[in-house]
């Protein structure tokens, strides 16, 4: 069995960081050495002390070694409409995602799509990703074919949605659970791959699907859950309409059984008290969406006082209302959402977020998120003298910390220097650069 060992400056998290000053709260090598055999990490330690005695050594330095970036929240089918200029969620989903997923019929459209969509995904050191799909279960199909063919752990299902949305897009209630039944009977758990039951969001699933994907989480709870919450105050208002017997937004998808420690809920920008309670009481996940939240005009995602009632977050880009497949950017722009409201993100936070806490939030922080033994050898490596901008910034960073800050601040495509995929070179590989 081959052996490699990866060489350069390593970041791991062990949890949460309290602050700029909490050490205690990652592991950093200043010569690490991370040991790989069969896909995952067999050890981790400093360099000086490694065996490197019949293995193949691949010098990183001085680039740092991270786990890989995770993103629980993005449309693979939207990646073509990515900077669509519109001036709100509805306009711009009438007015654009519904035209393109329409597209998702076509025989091979979805398994082109489908490569240029993980390519950028690996360009922007991204290793794992929850995604929604088309209606089309053949979208579902090329979504997966495509990771199990690169080896990459990712979450995805069929969207479903039956009214409010043009004909070429809608199933119905009995057809959204027979295609979702069996689309987690071929891809769930095959290869790495895992299924997301995916109600779009309430104003396009009448209470007859609500139903159906009911049953399919007691069928399943083996799967996750995603669908969109309280992004938009037009959405809210129709979803209203739509269910007037529901307390709330949140109360909807509580009625039907949806919420749960699987389910990842898009965007939780305008949640009131009992809504914020619940998530807290279920173990639901608020996903943070910056980018899209703000091209949108959708609004400030309050992150400390969603934290500060016991609400599980994670951070996404939400291609392709999102502006960018880069988790770096994505990172920066949250951090402005937050200084709006004079809510400070250290970069520690940040790059836990984006791994560790994402890996947390989908339950599989003994899996990916992480650099230690038994985890997946999933990584990114980071070179924050990427560009001359970052060259000329990284003259004057003295610590860690402001090295992450200029990462996440001035770094995108470029700042990433390789990615591993189940220890396999994956950036490096790809055609056209």
């Amino acid at each position: 069995m081959s052996r490699t060992i990866l060489r350069g400056r390593v970041l791991s998290f062990h949890r949460a960081p309290q602050g700029l000053d909490d050490a205690d709260s990652y592991l950093y090598l200043e010569d690490g050495a991370v040991s790989i055999e069969d896909g995952s990490v067999v050890a981790l330690g400093d360099f000086s002390a490694a065996d490197i005695s019949g293995a193949v050594v691949i010098d990183h330095r001085p680039n740092l070694i991270l786990p890989g970036f995770i993103d629980l929240h993005l449309h693979y089918v939207q990646s073509q409409i990515t900077a669509a200029y519109a001036g709100s969620l509805l306009e711009w989903l009438n007015t654009y995602t519904f035209i393109e997923e329409q597209k998702f019929s076509q025989q091979g459209h979805a398994d082109a799509v489908a490569v240029d969509f993980y390519d950028a995904l690996i360009r922007h050191g991204t290793t794992s990703a929850v995604a929604y799909c088309s209606s089309h279960p053949r979208s579902v199909d090329a979504f997966f074919a495509e990771a199990q063919r690169r080896n990459m752990l990712m979450v995805g299902g069929k969207v479903m949605m039956d009214r409010n949305a043009p004909a070429g897009l809608c199933d119905d209630a009995q057809s959204s659970y027979d295609d979702s039944k069996a689309l987690i009977a071929r891809w769930h758990g095959r290869g790495r791959g895992l299924y997301a039951i995916s109600p779009r969001f309430a104003i396009t699933s009448t209470p007859a699907q609500m139903e159906a994907a009911r049953a399919l989480v007691a069928e399943h709870p083996e799967a996750y859950v995603q669908t969109h919450l309280s992004e938009n105050d037009a959405e809210i208002s129709y979803s209203m309409e739509l269910y007037p017997e529901a307390p709330d937004y949140t109360g909807i998808y509580e009625h039907y059984g949806l919420l749960g420690r699987k389910t990842l809920l898009g965007h939780c920008i305008h949640l009131n008290h009992r809504e914020t309670g619940i998530l807290a009481e279920t173990g639901s996940v608020a996903v943070f969406c910056p980018t899209s939240n703000l091209f949108l005009g959708s609004g400030l995602f309050d992150r400390e006082r969603l934290l500060n009632n016991g609400v599980r977050i994670g951070i996404a880009t939400d291609i392709g209302g999102g502006t960018s497949f880069s988790m770096l950017r994505t990172l920066d722009e949250g951090y402005k959402v937050l200084q709006l409201q004079g809510q400070r993100l250290n970069p520690f936070a940040s790059f836990h977020m984006a791994t560790l806490g994402n890996a947390e939030a989908l339950g599989l922080e003994r899996t990916i998120g992480a650099i230690a033994p038994g985890r997946a050898a999933d990584l990114v490596v980071l070179d924050a003298r990427a560009t001359p901008t970052m060259r000329m910034r990284m003259a004057n960073a003295e610590t860690l910390a402001e090295e992450l800050f200029v990462l996440q601040t001035l770094g995108d495509d470029r700042a990433v220097a390789e990615v591993y995929v189940a220890g396999a070179r994956a950036k490096s590989t790809l055609g056209g650069l």
